[in-house]
């Protein structure tokens, strides 16, 4: 069978279900036959369809008779513009988030704050590449007042991609800092991609932009936008008041009759501007000011991002979802910062730095140094290339075994490792 875009949205609208996966089938849904560099969806589209799913997207031609086969050129290319077709009968905002560091936990805040005004959608977990976006964009319902869709990159291009996808009408980009540069091949590469969403914001009659007013290279790049500010600046349009390192990030907010108090469930201050591009979005739809604040102050982080653990021995922030230079620094900074005694680091290498990633690690270990911590361990082959004292291990199995059989007793602890290295495999030793 072979159809239109639009025919083909027909049936999803009859279908509303996508399916992907093969071996989590959902009843009366969509299979889409997707291929990666070790799988063909077509293989299993046939099974997909014996577990349930109505109709079977395909692009192997030998399944182009099969009645409830819909043949296409290519299954990806179709998927997105399915998406983009989907994504046209919206009558809704949609806020693009991207950024370095700190994207899915600003896109959580953010979410924590609309729902409490209106119908939200948000993409689940990281569903924010070339697959997970048209996912997401398929799975906004017709009740959805405003939907909240994350976007990642690892190469020049893809965001642009996904502006065409999702057509944002609000956007904010959290930061700018050296991550993938495998794929971007250099820091101006990487500027070049973050800011393909303020360049397709651009040339949208209406759009607004959300920018962080301490930011200069984010101002710099906004400058013919249409935006709305925040920062600890009194010339932001949201305007905010730093509190002391502690655990949880919180901060002032100078709202219009008093300065209200933010406290937050997210370990670091550097998760500050997160919490205050949230509160910003929120103003900006008309959530009330205590609904934000609730919001905000009851949050409670997952999937080892910024979360505070207990365990029998000791007290471990686990940050291990992700890791780069800036997102690196900015934890060891803060845990620096943080009044508690016994503190060690355990860090994983930093993945998908290219050529740089030897001296970027040294870099890491020398502001360590410069910064007087006594007690530190660093995992992976990228650590294990640098000169340090400090004890080494070449994988997260070795660092396990050791810390298996070492037991560390009543320290504070910071875990802190690209998501590759699975850092937090290590909780149970501790």
């Amino acid at each position: 069978m072979i159809l239109s875009i639009a025919e083909l949205y027909q049936k999803y609208l009859a279908y509303p279900i996508i399916t992907t996966d093969s071996r989590a089938i959902t009843e009366d849904s969509i299979f889409f036959a997707l291929k990666g560099e070790h799988f063909d969806g077509n293989s299993y589209a046939l099974n997909s369809i014996e577990q349930g799913c109505k109709w079977a997207v395909v692009d192997n031609p030998a399944l182009k008779n099969n009645e409830q086969c819909i043949f296409v050129e290519d299954v990806l290319s179709t998927l997105q513009s399915l998406a983009r077709y989907h994504r046209d009968k919206l009558n809704i905002p949609i806020i693009g988030i991207t950024g370095t560091n700190g994207k899915t936990t600003t896109k959580e805040l953010t979410n924590a704050v609309l729902s409490k005004k209106y119908k939200t959608f948000a993409t689940k977990g990281n569903f924010n590449n070339h697959i997970g976006v048209p996912l997401s964009i398929l799975s906004i319902q017709k009740n959805t007042e405003i939907a909240i869709i994350e976007m990642g990159a690892n190469h020049i291009g893809e965001i642009e991609n996904l502006c065409s996808i999702t057509q944002p009408t609000h956007g904010l980009i959290t930061n700018i800092g050296i991550a993938h540069l495998e794929g971007f091949g250099s820091f101006e590469g990487v500027v070049k991609a973050k800011s393909e969403l303020y360049q397709f914001l651009k040339i949208q009659a209406n759009s607004k932009t959300f920018v962080n007013y301490d930011d200069e290279l984010l101002i710099n790049a906004s400058r013919d936008l249409s935006c709305i500010t925040y920062g600890f600046s009194k010339n932001a349009d949201n305007n905010f008041q730093n509190t002391k390192p502690d655990f949880f990030a919180s901060v002032i907010w100078n709202t219009a009759s008093s300065d209200l108090k933010i406290n937050s469930q997210l370990i670091g201050d550097y998760n500050v501007p997160n919490i205050t591009a949230a509160i910003t979005i929120g103003k900006h739809f008309d959530v009330d000011t205590s609904l934000i604040k609730d919001a905000i102050d009851t949050y409670i982080p997952k999937n080892q991002r910024s979360q505070l653990l207990k365990t029998d021995n000791n007290q471990l922030i686990v940050d291990a979802y992700n890791a780069n230079p800036s997102s690196m620094t900015k934890a060891i900074d803060n845990f620096n910062a943080i009044n508690v005694d016994h503190k060690l680091l355990i860090l994983g290498d930093m993945l998908e730095l290219g050529n740089e990633s030897q001296n970027l690690h040294q870099k890491i270990i020398n502001h360590l140094s410069g910064l007087g911590l006594q007690e530190v361990i660093l995992i992976g082959s990228e650590f294990a290339k640098c000169r340090t004292d400090w004890k080494q291990f070449k994988s997260t199995e070795e660092a396990f075994s050791f810390l298996s059989t070492e037991k560390i007793r009543n320290h504070n602890i910071l875990l802190k490792g690209s998501r590759g290295m699975k850092l937090e495999n290590l909780i149970e030793t501790l």
